[in-house]
């Protein structure tokens, strides 16, 4: 699989990327990694090229990390595609997201195919045009099968949003007469989510120097790990998003309670 990743002839660089692996023990890996996939726009922009370019050299890096999660055996990766905020973009912009999004799908579903990953998206479908939900619910169906890393993508995603639909869901059961009202708990909430099912987020990655969490997945992370780069999603490198892995295998997480060995 490094060969597809790395380019052929790169094999010191292939042993480097593999020695790091060693360093992120698998007791101590993340089960489920977010990532705000940020500063294609600002990569572009410092190279003189149109916004767009930068979305397509994007592309790449994510192809990049997803074959790492396949590698590391991450069981769940999610990331930031589209907010629905960002439909406030110049209508070009905009459009031409929704067609590198088309894209991507019907280039990349066989290679996840092949590495047995299951895809989600997660969001709201108010605003797709019907011919590409039909492409995004084909490629879920077509992929739900398989065994391995499950993939989301939060595409036309605000978390706030997320947890009003889950609120909503969870009302209409009870006007409904499916559920007590004060039977409703963290659980429950939970399982009404676009992520229903699946672990909460052990660590959110930013890129682009940005230093919050745009309304991606406020439920979920509530007790994540963050970390924080001043490099571009393009320039986002396997090499980096690894020694993220390395850092947060060294942190001591207290999920609002004491450790106990240094008591605080």
């Amino acid at each position: 699989m490094w060969k597809k990743i790395l380019g052929l002839g790169a094999s010191k660089r292939e042993k480097d990327l593999v020695s790091l692996y060693d360093r992120v023990p698998k007791e101590k890996r993340p089960r489920h990694i977010a990532i705000i996939m940020d500063g294609n726009g600002r990569w572009a922009e410092g190279k003189g090229l149109i916004r767009t370019a930068g979305h397509r050299a994007g592309v790449g890096t994510l192809r990049d990390i997803l074959h790492v999660c396949v590698d590391l055996g991450i069981e769940v990766l999610t990331v930031y595609a589209f907010s629905t905020e960002n439909w406030k973009r110049p209508r070009p912009e905009v459009d031409f997201l929704m067609s590198l999004f088309s894209e991507y799908l019907e280039k990349e579903i066989q290679e996840m195919e092949d590495n047995h990953v299951r895809l989600r998206f997660l969001g709201r479908e108010d605003g797709m045009s019907e011919a590409l939900l039909g492409k995004m619910h084909a490629a879920e169906a077509r992929l739900a099968g398989n065994d391995g890393l499950q993939f989301n993508i939060a595409a036309n995603y605000g978390g706030q949003d997320e947890i009003l639909r889950a609120v909503r869901t969870l009302a209409a059961r009870a006007r409904a007469g499916e559920v007590a009202p004060e039977d409703i708990d963290e659980t429950m909430l939970a399982g009404a989510l676009d992520t229903a099912g699946q672990p909460p987020v052990d660590l959110v990655i930013r890129t682009s120097g940005d230093l919050r969490l745009s309304n991606f997945l406020l439920w979920q992370a509530a007790y994540a790990e963050f970390w924080f780069t001043e490099t571009n999603w393009p320039d986002f490198t396997p090499e980096e998003f690894v020694g993220a892995l390395v850092d947060f295998a060294q942190r001591k997480r207290r999920f609002g309670g004491l450790n106990p060995s240094d008591g605080k």
